[in-house]
């Protein structure tokens, strides 16, 4: 998820692609390993309208040293990108994971596995962005507040309420693990609008 549109000026896209390479020419990956988590290396964020982003995300049955090598990457691709929030289905492990950092120091990440929402009431509208919609921003009612249970990175089970940005961070995240983007809030005609020109600039 991107913050605001003020945040996507200050970066080019190029910096998440080179960052990427240079994590994935670091790391003497063995591919001959079949586990999802230990074949992703470089971490390329799906884009809207790509049909694998509407794939239901499966449980994270335990946490082991692949998952946490997957988290830490996910996290690292999130802040390169740059964004506040990455759910696993956008790099194409179809596990539920997300990873978030709303702080004014992008220094605080959480990371949530297996989350499950509970809304506890209002509702809040506002401008959302998204990675794997990049360049549209559009207003987007959600939850006000909300309480999220989740597994953190090492696997202890953890409940946090949150309102605000966070609470729509997380939303907007989970609803990634559901196959669900930011667009299908929108009518039909945006979306297509939205579709069309991501086409277009694909082909440019």
């Amino acid at each position: 998820m991107y913050q605001d549109k003020g945040s996507l000026k200050l970066y080019k896209f190029s910096i998440a692609q080179k960052s990427i390479i240079l994590r994935a020419c670091e790391l003497n990956l063995k591919l001959d390993n079949k586990n999802e988590f230990d074949l992703m290396s470089l971490l390329t964020i799906l884009e809207y309208p790509d049909s694998r982003l509407r794939t239901v995300a499966r449980n994270v049955d335990r946490v082991t040293t692949s998952v946490s090598n997957f988290v830490e990457d996910l996290l690292e691709t999130m802040y390169a990108a740059p964004g506040i929030g990455l759910a696993a289905t956008q790099v194409n492990v179809h596990k539920r994971i997300i990873v978030i950092d709303v702080s004014a120091e992008h220094n605080e990440p959480l990371v949530f596995i297996n989350p499950t929402i509970e809304v506890l009431g209002g509702m809040q509208t506002s401008e959302e962005g998204c990675l794997s919609v990049p360049g549209f921003f559009e207003q987007v009612e959600r939850s006000e507040k909300i309480s999220v249970k989740a597994w953190d990175k090492t696997g202890t089970p953890f409940e946090l309420k949150a309102e605000g940005l966070l609470a729509v961070c997380i939303q907007h995240e989970c609803d990634h693990l559901e196959g669900k983007l930011f667009v299908d809030y929108l009518s039909g005609l945006k979306r297509n609008r939205i579709r069309h020109r991501i086409q277009k600039r694909r082909r440019t």
